[in-house]
């Protein structure tokens, strides 16, 4: 190891922006070599500063350690990491050639009225449409321009910033829904050889980040021409009914969706799978229904009982 390239435990955690705890945990679960020993001292090296920015930036993308240490001993092996990291900054990186932007807050309260509003603020916040800058309380940033410019279009032509946000919330969930389904179809179909491995090897990698590339525009391509197809369905079948003569409101039984977490649909998928969701979430919720009426009568009837009852 080279002087110049050694490093106390302190020094360490102060170039990776690791805790000195955190360092040593990782090195009781086998993510980080064992530093050289030199008399009553632990030396670290160069190779042990490479491998925290590793673990930090797998960390940043959402990997868990247990997944990090599958490919940091794949790499240890000498089956390779530069395909699998490839592939993952393929995945992670940008999915749309938007660029985030800026906005002052004087900016954002004369675009929504020109009073400030803490609460809508928070809610942009929570919700990603806005993120804070820190040290500058007086600017935000702004990571989808276009999403927020649709909130200020929606809001000038009379849309509260409450229902805004209650929209975008369920719009989120749906959209979220139909990203997961895109992703388990083109796993299924396109991706499952390059991944069967775990982790897979540098060609493999290497080659699934091409065809995550290539493939990244057809979600958004698809989405795009399916909505406005029914868009331009659904709104005129609503012109229809709003401008013609006589046309009978719509009936209160008439279907209508409802949004469902991810994780849940993910669930009933794998219990009775995709084609049998719909029939089974209607059940369950039909079964929900008559458990609560029954309940409801047994109560009110032994209430009823009580009040009767004699000493």
């Amino acid at each position: 190891m080279d002087e110049r390239d050694e490093y106390r435990i302190e020094d360490l955690a102060h170039l990776s922006g690791a805790t000195v705890r955190t360092i040593r945990a990782y090195q009781d679960r086998g993510l980080l070599p064992k530093p050289e020993r030199r008399g009553r001292s632990n030396v670290y090296g160069t190779a042990h500063l490479t491998r925290l920015r590793q673990i930090a930036d797998l960390l940043d993308r959402g990997y868990t350690l247990a997944s990090i240490k599958e490919l940091l001993e794949a790499w240890d092996a000498g089956r390779g990491l530069g395909g699998v990291l490839g592939l993952v900054a393929e995945v992670d990186g940008p999915w749309t050639d938007e660029e985030a932007d800026r906005i002052t807050r004087a900016e954002l309260d004369a675009t929504f009225g020109g009073t400030p509003d803490e609460h809508a603020v928070e809610e942009a916040i929570e919700l990603g449409v806005l993120e804070r800058i820190p040290g500058r309380d007086d600017e935000f940033l702004v990571p989808s321009p276009q999403e927020l410019a649709v909130a200020a279009e929606l809001y000038a032509a009379g849309v509260p910033l409450l229902a805004i946000a209650g929209h975008l919330r369920e719009l989120r969930g749906q959209v979220e829904h139909i990203a997961n389904r895109f992703l388990e179809f083109t796993t299924e179909h396109v991706f499952a050889r390059y991944l069967e491995h775990r982790p897979p090897s540098d060609a493999d990698a290497a080659e699934a980040a091409t065809l995550v590339r290539r493939l990244r525009p057809l979600a958004q391509q698809t989405v795009d021409a399916e909505l406005a197809r029914a868009m331009r369905t659904i709104a005129t079948r609503h012109l229809q009914q709003h401008l013609a003569p006589g046309t009978p409101a719509p009936q209160d039984d008439a279907s209508r969706s409802v949004t469902l977490p991810a994780a849940t649909i993910r669930a009933v998928h794998q219990l009775v799978g995709p084609e049998n969701a719909s029939v089974f979430i209607t059940a369950a919720t039909e079964r929900e229904l008559h458990a609560r009426t029954l309940d409801a009568l047994t109560a009110h009837r032994g209430s009823r009982g009580d009040v009767g009852e004699k000493p």
